[in-house]
Order: C-alpha cells, then structure tokens, then sequence
C-alpha cells in the first residue's frame, strides 16, 4: 500500500503565504534548498490543490535550476473543480472526482508514494479523511496577522523534532 506524506510550509499563524510574500515567506536559502532537493530526488507522485499547482505552474515549467527540473520531471496529480484540460505543466492530470475516491485508489495501487507539497487546503481535507499517513511541517518564524499582510519576524532560538505519531480519535 502507498503512503501519503504530507509536507506543509507554514507561518507561526497558519498561514501557507501571504499577501505579497516570496515563496518560503524569504526564507529560502542554502538549508531550505538541501533539503527540498533530498525530498524531491525520490521518485514519487505529487499531489497538488489548485491555487498551489496556479503558483508553481507560473515558473517552474520554465525554470532551468535542479529543483524546478525534478519537478517538471515528475508526475503530478491536482485537484480541481475549476481548472480546464489541458494543462500547462508537462506530466500533471487534473482529477475533478472526489478527493477521499481519488486518493483512496491511488492508495491501494502499487507504486511510489504519494506526496503533497503545500495546499493547505487540500492537507486539511485529506487529514480530516484520515488519508495522510506523514505530515511534515515547515514553520517559519513569523505571524503574518489577521489578514495575512503585516509580517511580525521572529528569531528562532531553538528548536526539537519530535517524532513520535499521534493517533487521534
């Protein structure tokens, strides 16, 4: 059976981005780009929501860095009731069927994993469905505010994994 990991880049507040804010809120550097390219190198199947598939489909399929090439080169799934056939970005298919459908199936094939990157959206409907068996979650050091304009910055002075699982009920 696949798995589903789940990688999440957030704020101190929640938020995935936010008005006028770089990718990685800024925060991308030599660290961030490591271990980006680690988890890309496997062979996996992406899995992505629509508003995150609009923002990386606006550069990546041009883009000629090794990060953005590896992305081109998998395969990709998104979901969305909106987007239209065909799709821009080489080797993505749009699924318009239920999430829990879709992922359950995907699921029971054999294969590689499955992963979504961001689609904050997307990640919080697939834990409610108990579909996620990895989350992995990337905060960064700032709270962006009620409406996700104003960025307070924060300096981070420690921090522990933990890896241990969490079984809800």
């Amino acid at each position: 059976m696949r798995e589903l990991i789940s990688d999440l880049f957030i704020s101190l507040d929640g938020f995935a981005s936010g008005v006028d804010q770089p990718p990685y809120f800024g925060y991308f550097g030599p660290d961030l780009d490591s271990w980006v390219r680690e988890h890309l190198a496997p062979p996996q199947l992406i899995i992505l929501g629509r508003v995150t598939y609009e923002a990386l489909a606006q550069f990546a399929p041009s883009a000629t860095d090794e990060t953005n090439v590896r992305m081109n080169a998998l395969p990709k799934l998104v979901f969305s009731s909106t987007l239209a056939e065909p799709l821009a970005w080489k080797n993505t298919r749009l699924v318009k069927r239920a999430v829990v459908d879709e992922i359950t199936a995907l699921k029971q094939q054999p294969g590689d994993p499955l992963r979504s990157i961001g689609s904050i959206s997307l990640v919080k409907s697939m834990m409610q469905l108990r579909l996620v068996d990895h989350l992995r979650l990337m905060v960064f050091p700032l709270v962006l505010g009620s409406a996700g304009r104003e960025p307070n910055l924060f300096r981070l002075s420690s921090s522990r994994p933990q890896t241990h699982r969490y079984e809800g009920s």
